[in-house]
Parts: C-alpha cells; structure tokens; sequence
C-alpha cells in the first residue's frame, strides 16, 4: 500500500443505508476533489439480524486542505 496520510470509513447496517451507501460514498470524492486515493477495503460482517458493510477508503490529502 502507498503512503496515505488519511483515512475515511463510512458504514452502513440497516438496508436502506447500504442501498445508499454508493451514492454517500460518491458525493464525499466529489465533495473533496484534492484527495488520492491510494488505497480501499470493503468489509462485511453479520450476525442472526444485522448485516454491516464498511468501505474504507486510504489516501493522501494536500497538507493545505481544510479536511
């Protein structure tokens, strides 16, 4: 894996969360167009009643960016 300097994790667990999750996923990139990615995992873990997906996302941020 690259040098990453930041990290984002966004998880989601009830059904509509993660239908969406793509979509909150999405307008967070387009929300911070100063980043590189410079790498990502998926998770998912479940039990009788719940399933979690996690997406974390490893990158690199400019040291003049606000985030």
């Amino acid at each position: 894996m690259s040098l990453f300097n930041a990290v984002k994790v966004f998880t989601a667990t009830k059904a509509k969360e993660r239908e969406e999750l793509g979509e909150v996923i999405t307008r967070w990139l387009n929300a911070n167009p100063d980043i590189d990615i410079v790498d990502k995992d998926v998770k998912q873990s479940s039990d009788n009643e719940y399933h979690c997906v996690t997406v974390i996302i490893f990158y690199r941020k400019s040291p003049l960016s606000n985030e």
